[in-house]
């Protein structure tokens, strides 16, 4: 059987100091498949800026977390971030998160969980970065910002900054299972 060889980074650390190195990771893997489309996780705006920099020449999706996140009408991306951003060429997505939305509206209600916030615990396992970037994928895609027929690297981090980078195959959310995680460049140990 024909096998492919793929390096795999752990970083020993989670955290933002490995964004610059997951940065480089993802560009150099995305140039070697001819990906063309990077998604990258970011909050206020620091790690979505610095991509909107570091990407140029790629088809940049910067997805925020969504308004009302962090309490009501509250947007966690700055003014300025989003400026940098934008001026960069890079196009921003702020959504529902797909793990989270009405489903959460129920527990926080109910008391308990739904599909949605199983889902995103059971990705945990193999790290948050991990979970977030399943999540943007099928932001991404329901958006029509990601194609689900083609393969995009998609970074994201635990906390603040980047410390994961994944190849994957995009699917919509309402076609969940669709969605194949290709290859994990970079993540914490």
């Amino acid at each position: 059987m024909p096998e492919i060889r793929v390096e795999t980074v752990y970083f020993a650390e989670a955290g933002a100091a490995n964004t610059q190195r997951t940065f480089e990771i993802a560009r150099n893997r995305a140039q070697e498949l001819e990906i063309e489309t990077i998604l990258v996780a970011t909050t206020k705006g620091d790690t979505g800026a610095a991509a909107a920099r570091y990407f140029t020449g790629f088809d940049l999706v910067v997805v925020t977390h969504s308004t009302g996140f962090r309490g009501p009408n509250t947007q966690e991306l700055t003014a300025e971030s989003r400026r940098e951003i934008l001026a960069h060429g890079a196009t921003i997505l702020t959504a529902t998160h797909a793990f989270g939305g009405v489903g959460r509206a129920v527990r926080r209600r109910l008391n308990t969980y739904q599909t949605e916030e199983i889902i995103a615990f059971t990705l945990r396992v193999l790290g948050e970065g991990l979970k977030v970037a399943c999540e943007m994928a099928l932001m991404a895609a329901d958006a029509g910002l990601a194609r689900t027929d083609e393969e995009v690297i998609a970074i994201a981090g635990t906390g603040r900054g980047a410390d994961t980078a994944v190849v994957l195959q995009p699917a919509h959310a309402q076609d969940f299972f669709n969605l194949r995680v290709k290859e994990i460049l970079c993540k914490p140990r």
